[in-house]
C-alpha cells in the first residue's frame, strides 16, 4: 500500500463503515462523538447527506485532531419520492418504509467529509437502487429476523433483503452499505 502522509481517524459507530474501511487496507483508528442528525427542512437529497457529514466533522475541535491526522466522517440517507427515509424508530415505521421502497427506485446518498487542521473537503456519492415488489410476509420476515432499526431506509443491502429483493443497482454497491470506498480511496490520496 502506498503510505498516506497522515494518520486516519474514522469517526463512526457503524460496524459496516469500519468493515468497508478495513477493505481499503488503510490503517485507521476510531473516534466517535454523538452528533444530532436533524437538518434544515429546505435541504434535499445529497444536500442532507453532505450537511450531516460536515456536522459530524465540525463536532471535533482542532485540539482533538493531532496535526498529522485526517478525520473521516460520513452520513448515508435514502431518498425516495422527494423525501428522506431516516432510521426507523419502530416496526410499523420500518414496515411503512419498506412498503414505499417495494417496487420502486430510490437513491442512496452518502456524504463524506475529510478534515485535517488545515482544510476540509466534502463529497457525495449517489447510487440508484430498484426493489422488486415485496409482499407483506417478506417485509415482516426481514424486519423480524434482521431488525434493521439502525439503518437508513430500514434495510441493509448486505442482508437477506439485498439478496432476495434488489433487482438492480446503478452506482457503488459499497455506497449503499454506507461508504463509497472507491471514491473515498481516490479522495484520500488527493487530499
Amino acid at each position: 500500500m502506498i503510505p498516506l502522509p497522515y494518520s486516519v481517524i474514522l469517526a463512526t459507530q457503524s460496524p459496516r463503515r469500519r468493515e468497508l474501511m478495513k477493505g481499503l487496507d488503510i490503517p485507521f483508528t476510531i473516534m466517535t462523538k454523538n452528533t444530532p442528525e436533524d437538518f434544515p427542512d429546505d435541504l434535499k437529497g445529497s444536500e442532507i447527506a453532505l450537511y450531516l457529514s460536515r456536522r459530524k466533522a465540525e463536532a471535533f475541535t482542532n485540539e482533538e485532531l493531532p496535526g498529522d491526522y485526517l478525520l473521516i466522517t460520513a452520513d448515508t440517507i435514502v431518498w425516495i419520492n422527494n423525501h428522506v427515509l431516516n432510521k426507523p424508530v419502530s416496526h410499523s415505521e420500518a414496515s411503512a418504509m419498506l412498503t414505499e421502497l417495494s417496487g420502486n427506485r430510490h437513491t442512496v446518498f452518502t456524504g463524506v467529509t475529510l478534515r485535517s487542521r488545515q482544510k476540509t473537503v466534502s463529497f457525495c456519492s449517489a447510487t440508484d437502487v430498484w426493489f422488486r415488489h415485496l409482499s407483506e410476509d417478506e417485509i415482516n420476515y426481514y424486519l423480524n429476523k434482521y431488525k434493521p432499526y439502525d439503518k437508513a431506509g430500514s434495510y441493509g443491502v448486505q442482508e437477506w433483503i439485498g439478496f432476495a429483493a434488489i433487482k438492480r443497482i446503478e452506482g457503488s454497491y459499497f455506497n449503499v452499505m454506507g461508504l463509497p470506498t472507491q471514491q473515498l480511496f481516490l479522495e484520500l490520496y488527493q487530499f
